[in-house]
């Protein structure tokens, strides 16, 4: 894939430094953590809360600083958070564009957070283990840096495009945030609790379909080749429902899928990557449960 690394874009959010990656009120430690410290002063005598005002409990005991207040990170981390920043830009730059375009909406740029370990999100904690996720309470991307340790454990590919496709994906989610989708998902999945997991899997293929029209555009300006797609098919491969559950279980339990299966992340990214828009990205099943995605 062709790009340039640079600094980090205006929309990314870096909390790598954050108190061990926490965010809690700015890297602080939050109403709870404050609460906490406020009860062992009271039994111990010692004010914990004060030294932790003064600075004495800014930082994360375990973690080496660097003199810019963020912690140290590899060369490859850098260039990764690089590549998030580089793909989060283009990304919405196409959106800009093509909602207007293709559904008449106007495209509200998402914000992207850097964290290492957990952050507080509008959707709750964020803590890596949960792998990248968009909260649709704060219009965000969340993504720890390691994950592209565990797409490769789970046997993806961590080459640039397929890192790219990750942050598409979780894109795509802010443009179902934009076009009613997600709300309409969200309402129908509490009416009816049995059709909750279908309509997971109908949105996160979805959103898999709108990386891919990103992933069109891409193809148009010479961006990427033949060996990204193939990076991109094994990582929506991985994260497959099956193949997650065959590694993890030794079988698969199809009732419990959330995100579809290998072969339907893999279908659908290639299906917006070759057709270009939002209209061929309708996962929902027919039957007007939700409507087509270019009429939310």
């Amino acid at each position: 894939m062709d790009w340039t690394p640079g600094g980090l874009s205006g929309d990314v959010e870096d909390r790598r430094g954050s108190s061990g990656g926490g965010g809690f009120g700015g890297g602080g430690l939050g109403i709870v953590g404050l609460l906490f410290l406020l009860i062992i002063s009271l039994v111990t005598g010692r004010n914990y809360i004060g030294s932790y005002l003064s600075g004495g409990g800014a930082s994360h005991p375990s973690q080496s600083v660097a003199p810019s207040g963020r912690p140290s990170a590899s060369p490859q981390e850098d260039r990764s958070a690089q590549l998030v920043s580089w793909t989060l830009d283009d990304v919405q730059k196409t959106w800009t564009k093509l909602l207007p375009e293709q559904t008449g909406r106007d495209y509200r740029r998402s914000k992207l957070v850097l964290f290492r370990n957990y952050t507080q999100s509008g959707c709750g904690v964020a803590q890596s283990q949960t792998g990248p996720f968009y909260c649709p309470a704060d219009e965000k991307v969340y993504i720890d840096l390691s994950f592209w340790d565990e797409l490769r454990r789970l046997g993806g590919s961590n080459a640039d495009f397929a890192q790219a496709y990750v942050i598409a994906h979780e894109l795509g989610h802010h443009v179902q945030d934009l076009l009613g989708i997600e709300e309409q998902v969200r309402r129908l999945s509490a009416q009816d609790s049995s059709q909750k997991n279908r309509l997971s899997v109908d949105l996160e293929l979805q959103a898999d379909c709108f990386a891919g029209v990103w992933a069109h555009t891409t193809a148009q300006r010479n961006i990427i080749h033949d060996a990204d797609v193939t990076a991109g098919m094994q990582a929506a491969a991985a994260v497959g429902d099956d193949h997650i559950q065959r590694m993890q279980r030794g079988a698969v339990s199809p009732e419990s899928f959330t995100h579809g299966t290998s072969a339907q992340r893999v279908g659908w990214f290639r299906r917006g990557m070759q057709q270009g828009t939002v209209a061929a990205c309708n996962t929902f099943k027919t039957g007007g449960v939700v409507p087509s995605s270019n009429q939310p």
